[in-house]
């Protein structure tokens, strides 16, 4: 496995300023951007590395709104713009997003054939801004088990973003947390059936190395708004010492207010590993 990455950002860091060429125009801030505070007494927060969100409360969104399902689902897919907007204003590196699960295969195949396209939707239309930034998109979840169209959009919106260096949006799509673990498990087991392995030589290590994503940190920070208190089956590995942190809006409506509330809790929590803090 990479060798963990140090947990604490402060915030305050110099960000990302873009020019434009033309002397006579004022400088253009980027998503990525913010004016210097003059204040002295900025609050030093601890900045994940690595961010992941449950993208959950489209339904009731739109549900308390009248509206159909699929409205809700349009508005928390524009919000994902903003998420990385916020993100990037406080320089977190990782983003990881909830999309689509292994069991949301299970509801009206409407509402499924509506999230299909929205995919497609998303990423033809964001991709400029999300060059722009600087934005890599990877995929994390069974991908290969995704009708065609969807594997291609995967693959192009990998292969055209492998460049980009500011932060890495890791969208989970077609993904269980019991699939990732029993993908891994099977290619361990085969491995040992060829001959090519050992069964005691199978560790901790050698078992992360088999999953998804093997060269992205684990999350640091986990998000879940929609008043919903539980993982569901998201990120069961990788997740095992994540903070956690739940909120009660629905995540169409979850904005910098709310980041900026996780990101405050998330620097009060005492991260041990299963250690001791220095003055215990």
């Amino acid at each position: 496995m990479p060798e963990r990455l140090p947990q604490t950002y402060v915030y305050g860091a110099p960000l990302f300023l873009e020019k434009d060429m033309s002397s006579n125009e004022e400088a253009r801030f980027s998503l990525f951007s913010r004016k210097k505070s003059q204040k002295t007494d900025v609050p030093e927060l601890k900045i994940p590395v690595h961010l992941a969100v449950i993208m959950d409360g489209n339904g009731r969104w739109a549900k308390k709104r009248m509206l159909p399902r699929s409205a809700g689902h349009r508005a928390g897919a524009d919000n994902l713009k903003n998420l990385c907007k916020n993100c990037g204003h406080y320089g977190i590196k990782y983003v990881t997003v909830y999309a689509f699960s292994t069991e949301n295969w299970s509801r009206p195949e409407s509402e499924v054939h509506t999230l299909m396209e929205l995919f497609v939707e998303y990423f033809d239309r964001y991709d400029p801004e999300l060059e722009q930034e600087g934005i890599r998109v990877r995929f994390t979840g069974d991908i290969a088990s995704l009708p065609e169209n969807i594997q291609a959009v995967c693959k192009r919106a990998e292969e055209g973003s492998k460049h980009r260096t500011r932060m890495t949006l890791i969208v989970a799509f077609n993904y269980g947390g019991r699939r990732e673990i029993v993908q891994a498990a099977q290619k361990l087991a085969q491995q040992v059936k060829e001959g090519k392995l050992q069964a005691e030589d199978i560790t901790e290590d050698l078992f992360a190395q088999n999953l998804y994503l093997p060269d992205v940190p684990d999350p640091d920070l986990i998000i879940r708004p929609s008043g919903e208190e539980r993982t569901s089956n998201f990120l069961v590995w990788e997740g095992a010492y994540s903070e956690l942190w739940f909120s009660d809006v629905l995540w169409p409506d979850f904005g910098m207010k709310e980041l900026t509330q996780a990101l405050e809790a998330y620097t009060k929590r005492d991260r041990r590993f299963g250690g001791l803090t220095k003055e215990k």
